[in-house]
């Protein structure tokens, strides 16, 4: 499954539009990839021995690198153009979406008409979404990760997808990467006698990891969990417009309404790092509760771990917390998944913590998984 799948719950920009989505990942890629590598020079050339001539010693923690960088014009430049670079990604997709805003809702309405739909949808009127996902517009996404406008609005999934896509290809990904593919290909190799019969994707945002494994598995009853309304409408949408059956449900990771031992395989995406040490730990706790003995699951995210890094790679890595709304990015940097893996109960010669082999046009993506014996 590749990002740049098309479907009919996606907008359909102008030439305008699109030229300025194709600048936006150009922009992107010219600060990433061009500009990005040279802030360490900057750092120990100029802002670090300028900072020292203040105050006696070299900056040590990223605290004071932070506090060096910040003091010199060069990285202030980068971090203004890198900040705007962002805002301007979510316009660029969000004049399509909000311009076509009814018309993807009435497809959405379309596709998942009881007498055509293949999975289902399941909302909670009486759910209320945790403040860490409310409280900020996470990676700067207009309206916010659980933006409702009411009328069966799906814009909050147009967004995550349209400009997720844009968003990894100013990283460098391939249009052919797939977080999807590397977890099923990691599992056909150390678990090939998995056939799970049930599985759950947690924190499935638009689904784009969902629908994969609706794909992979035909004969398994795929659900997925989210919090936004408006996320789970679009997700449910693009699954029928895949032709493909997946049962979302409106539910927090940490604390589902699940029976014990339901599901054989149980997975998530980049789901960690945008969710809190005591959520984080609770969906640990739920994936050991809801495995059924033979099951397995696997947690996939950014390889962002500070284990290993200087500090002035930390405070590299630390500018998403403070300039892109990723407020448990650096939380979860500072995890250790071993530990915690212990903590939710799987025993450490069950578990597995580690990286992925990167594939090309992508990232050596880590992985945690856990397993419950036969």
């Amino acid at each position: 499954m590749v990002r740049s799948i098309r479907h009919d719950m996606l907008p359909q920009p102008t030439a305008d539009e699109a030229s300025r989505q194709q600048f936006s990942v150009a922009f992107k890629q010219a600060l990433n990839r061009g500009l990005r590598p040279g802030l360490a020079p900057v750092f120990e050339k100029v802002a670090g021995p300028e900072w020292e001539k203040v105050h006696g010693h070299a900056p040590a923690s990223r605290d004071e690198i932070r506090e060096a960088m910040l003091a010199n014009p060069t990285y202030r430049s980068w971090s203004s153009l890198a900040r705007a670079a962002q805002e301007q990604m979510w316009v660029s997709v969000g004049d399509s979406i909000f311009r076509e805003r009814e018309r993807l809702a009435a497809k959405a309405r379309e596709l998942t008409a009881p007498e055509r739909r293949r999975g289902s949808l399941s909302l909670d009127p009486a759910f209320v979404p945790p403040r860490g996902v409310t409280a900020v517009d996470i990676h700067l996404q207009t309206g916010g990760y659980a933006m409702d406008l009411g009328g069966g609005d799906v814009s909050a999934g147009a967004l995550y997808e349209c400009g997720g896509n844009l968003y990894a290809f100013g990283q460098g990904l391939g249009k052919n990467d797939s977080k999807a593919a590397h977890v099923q290909r990691f599992i056909a190799e150390r678990f090939p006698h998995l056939k799970p019969a049930r599985i759950l994707d947690m924190g499935c945002s638009a689904g784009s990891a969902s629908v994969p494994y609706a794909m992979a598995f035909p004969e398994a009853e795929v659900h997925a969990i989210d919090v936004g309304s408006g996320m789970l409408r679009y997700a449910h949408a693009r699954a029928e417009a895949l032709g493909v059956a997946v049962h979302f449900h409106q539910m927090d990771c940490g604390a589902t309404t699940f029976p014990d031992r339901h599901f054989d395989l149980i997975v998530s995406h980049n789901a960690m790092h945008e969710i809190s040490e005591a959520t984080r730990l609770g969906l640990l706790r739920e994936s050991l509760r809801l495995l059924r003995p033979g099951g397995l699951c696997v947690h996939q995210d950014v390889p962002l771990s500070f284990r290993g890094k200087t500090e002035f790679q930390k405070f590299d890595l630390g500018w998403d917390t403070l300039n892109n709304n990723e407020p448990y990015w650096e939380v979860y940097a500072s995890a250790d998944l071993v530990a915690d893996m212990k903590a939710a109960g799987f025993p450490p010669e069950n578990t597995w913590v580690g990286n992925l082999q990167a594939a090309p046009g992508s990232l050596p993506w880590f992985v945690a998984c856990g397993w419950i014996p036969a």
